[in-house]
């Protein structure tokens, strides 16, 4: 081989070691050009999010007090006239209606009673007739003396006798009467008695204890049943008297039988004593159960949620809407399908949500999901919208 091929030769693998390396380096670049394309048309991609209305409401913020059904009827069902207990027709626990028998007393005693007295009276009524015979006699012999008052056989001394006698016959009618009526008031009262031996309930209700039993000799104002009115059940609950103030008569109050049952009060009235020692004053409340009533009993416990305050309107934001970037609140709020970062102060947390001082408005559209991630500006589409 010559100079000039060698020199030729040269030149060619030169030339072709030049193509290769700039092949390699293309080849070489290529992926970090793709991943830029990718991260270019990722970038371009809007994110999924979901978003959740600010919202104004009102504020009743309240504190726990417990409290205790009490029935507005209960009380002891005496005897209204004495005698041996004859039936006893109800048990603890027996629901009675208005009117319905509850026991009764023997009345053999009542009957013989009010039969003496029915004789008394028609006795007294005859007494009132022959004082009324003898008065109209008397009378008549008066009037017969007056009409020979212009003739010597007129007496002046038997005239006088007989108007004596015709007023001593006008007063015997008059105690006759009085004697009558005296009577027929003794009747009256037996026969009530009579009808007091039939014991009744004088409200509907269920029976709580036995006082007496069969047999047993009972007397007038004597105890016989306990009865409370289940029906008439309302909430009384002793409020410390720094909180009378939220209270009026009418206002709505939520309270809890329990973890489940939540139910509706209303304040009926505030009573005005004042505990010295526990600085409370009680409260009564009326409810509006239906059918539930039959599961509740006297003295049973009940959370009320007392008002601390007036109900103020305030502006709410979700609690998952609030992320702390570098120690600041803040929030992505949509805007024309971009999420825009936005400083928030808060106040108080209310239930899962947080109370808004300032920094958004209300019914901006805040990303509660998906937002973990996103950065200002961001483009987005929202997957739905989270009215709770």
């Amino acid at each position: 081989m010559n100079a000039q091929q060698y020199t030729a030769s040269h030149f060619n693998w030169r030339k072709i070691t030049y193509f290769f390396a700039i092949i390699c380096i293309a080849l070489l670049g290529a992926p970090d050009s793709f991943a830029q394309e990718k991260k270019k048309k990722k970038s371009k991609r809007s994110r999924i999010v979901v978003v959740n209305e600010v919202r104004q409401e009102p504020l009743l913020q309240t504190t726990p007090i417990i409290g205790r059904f009490v029935a507005r009827r209960s009380g002891i069902v005496a005897a209204r006239t004495g005698g041996p207990v004859k039936t006893l027709s109800v048990d603890v626990g027996d629901r009675v209606e208005l009117g319905s028998i509850i026991g009764s007393l023997d009345t053999n005693s009542l009957k013989w009673r009010y039969q003496v007295a029915a004789a008394e009276v028609t006795e007294a009524r005859a007494q009132v007739r022959t004082a009324k015979v003898r008065a109209k006699l008397v009378s008549q012999e008066l009037k017969r003396l007056e009409n020979l008052r212009k003739s010597a056989a007129f007496s002046q001394a038997r005239y006088e006798d007989k108007k004596v006698e015709v007023s001593r016959a006008k007063s015997e009618i008059a105690e006759a009467n009085a004697n009558l009526q005296r009577r027929i008031a003794n009747k009256e009262l037996v026969h009530v008695d009579l009808q007091h031996a039939s014991i009744r309930a004088p409200y509907s209700g269920v029976v709580t204890r036995r006082h007496t039993e069969i047999g047993s000799y009972v007397k007038e104002g004597d105890p016989v049943v306990t009865l409370v009115d289940v029906d008439s059940l309302e909430v009384e609950a002793d409020v410390p008297s720094k909180r009378i103030a939220g209270l009026s008569a009418g206002l709505r109050i939520i309270a809890n039988l329990n973890a489940k049952i939540k139910f509706e009060t209303n304040v009926r009235a505030i009573v005005p004593s004042e505990n010295p020692l526990a600085r409370t004053r009680t409260v009564r409340f009326s409810t509006k159960f239906k059918g539930e009533k039959q599961s509740l009993a006297a003295n049973q416990s009940v959370t009320l949620h007392i008002p601390i305050a007036k109900i103020r309107d305030i502006l709410t934001v979700h609690k998952d809407a609030v992320l702390n970037r570098q120690g600041k609140n803040v929030v992505f709020v949509v805007k024309d399908k971009r999420a825009n970062v936005y400083d928030v102060t808060l106040g108080e947390a209310i239930g899962n949500r947080f109370e808004v001082i300032n920094g958004i408005s209300k019914g901006d559209m805040v990303v509660i999901r998906g937002n973990e991630r996103l950065k200002d500006g961001k483009r987005v589409k929202v997957e739905r919208v989270v009215t709770h």
